[in-house]
C-alpha cells in the first residue's frame, strides 16, 4: 500500500510517501481502508520532533481517519466488512481502573494512532475494534474524518474540565484552528457567549458565520485590554486555550473571580512565568486537558448526526501532496480542518 512514512524529524521534505506492506489485522482489530484523513497540529509535531519525547519511528501520521471495514479479526463484535467507520483516535489498555470506569484517556498506557502507533495517512490502517465507529447519517468520509480529535478534544475541554455553563462568557483562541472551530460550536451550544480571537479579519468573519459573538484580531488589538472593554473591567468565566506561551500572561489577567483556564496545547512555546498571587486571590482554576474519552466522541457523534454540530473543512489534499497540506497548516493559512485522501 501507499503510505506517507517519517524516518526522521525535521521539514516536511521528511514526509515520504513510500510503497509498505499492508498491515494484517489482529484477532481484536480491525483493518480498515482509508478514504480520509484529516490533518491536526499533532502531526506537526510528529514530523519535527518534540524535545524531551521520543517518538516510535519510523512512523506513518495521521490521527483522524474515516473509511471502510475491510477485516474484521475474529474476537470483533458488531463491526463487519464493508462498515462505513470513523476512527477514535485514542487508544488504551481497556483494562485499568481509568479504563474501566470510562476515563480511558487518563489510562497511563494511553497513546493517540499516528503518534504512538502507525496512523491514517496510507491506503489502509490496523486499529483495535473497540475504536471503530459507524459513521453518522449521511457525512462523507471527509467530513466525518474532520471530527474524532478536535470534537472531543474542545467537548472534553469545555464541558467536561471547564464545566461552561449558560450565560458565561468564554475566550476562544486561534479561532482559524480545527479545535477552535469545534469549540466555537459547543460554547454555543452550551449557550454561553462566545469571544474568539484569530489573526485575520477573513477568519473572525467565518468565525461570526459559526456563531461567535465577539471577535478580536489580535494582530490589530491587544486582547485583554478588548476583554476588559466588552465584560466592564470584570473578565471571562472560561479561556479555552492551545496557544500556551504567546498567549499565557494575559490569560491569566483575563479572568474573572474564580474563573477558569483550559489548556490541550503549546503551539507558541511551552516555558511561561506566571504570577501566583493571581491564581489564590483571584481563585483561579488551571486546567490541562488531553483528549477524551470514548463515550464522549459517541456523545459529539449524536450531535453532528442531529445537526447540532457540523464538521469544517478547510481543503482536501490529495496523499501526494502531504507535503503541500503541511505547510498550509503550518503557516496557520486554514480555517478548519485539513484533509488528505489516500
Amino acid at each position: 500500500m501507499k503510505a506517507v512514512v517519517i524516518h526522521e524529524h525535521g521539514d516536511v521534505d521528511k514526509l515520504q510517501v513510500e510503497e509498505v506492506e499492508t498491515p494484517s489485522p489482529a484477532p481484536d482489530e480491525v483493518l480498515v481502508q482509508v478514504k480520509a484523513c484529516a490533518l491536526n497540529h499533532l502531526d506537526l509535531w510528529v514530523r519535527k520532533g518534540v524535545p524531551g519525547q521520543r517518538m516510535p519511528l519510523p512512523m506513518i501520521p495521521g490521527s483522524d481517519v474515516a473509511g471502510v471495514v475491510k477485516k474484521a479479526g475474529s474476537f470483533v463484535k458488531g463491526v463487519k466488512t464493508g462498515d462505513r467507520v470513523v476512527i477514535a483516535p485514542g487508544i488504551s489498555c481497556g483494562r485499568c481502573s481509568a479504563c474501566l470506569k470510562g476515563q480511558d484517556n487518563l489510562c497511563a498506557s494511553y497513546g493517540i494512532i499516528g503518534e504512538n502507533r502507525d496512523g491514517g495517512c496510507a491506503e489502509y490502517v490496523c486499529v483495535p475494534g473497540v475504536n471503530v465507529l459507524p459513521i453518522p447519517g449521511k457525512l462523507t468520509f471527509d467530513e466525518a474524518a474532520s471530527i474524532p480529535l478536535v470534537f472531543l478534544t474542545a467537548w472534553h475541554m469545555l464541558v467536561s474540565r471547564a464545566h461552561l455553563r449558560p450565560g458565561e462568557d468564554v475566550l476562544i483562541h486561534a479561532a482559524g484552528s480545527g479545535v477552535s472551530s469545534a469549540g466555537i460550536q459547543i460554547a454555543k451550544l452550551l449557550g454561553a457567549r462566545v469571544i474568539a480571537t484569530a489573526g485575520s479579519d477573513v477568519k473572525l468573519k467565518k468565525a461570526r458565520e459559526m456563531g461567535a459573538d465577539e471577535v478580536i484580531n489580535y494582530k490589530k488589538l491587544d486582547f485583554f485590554e478588548e476583554l476588559k472593554k466588552m465584560t466592564r473591567k470584570r473578565g471571562v468565566d472560561v479561556i479555552f486555550d492551545h496557544i500556551g506561551a504567546d498567549t499565557w500572561d494575559k490569560n491569566i489577567r483575563s479572568l474573572k473571580m474564580g474563573g477558569r483556564l483550559v489548556t490541550c496545547g503549546v503551539t507558541s512555546g511551552f516555558e511561561v512565568a506566571t504570577d501566583i498571587r493571581y491564581i489564590f486571590y483571584r481563585r483561579l482554576s488551571v486546567l490541562g486537558s488531553t483528549m477524551g474519552p470514548k463515550g464522549e466522541l459517541l456523545e459529539v457523534m449524536n450531535l453532528v448526526e442531529r445537526g447540532a454540530l457540523r464538521p469544517v473543512i478547510d481543503s482536501v489534499f490529495p496523499l501526494s501532496e502531504i507535503a503541500a497540506a503541511h505547510r498550509r497548516m503550518q503557516d496557520r493559512k486554514a480555517f478548519g480542518k485539513i484533509i488528505v485522501n489516500p
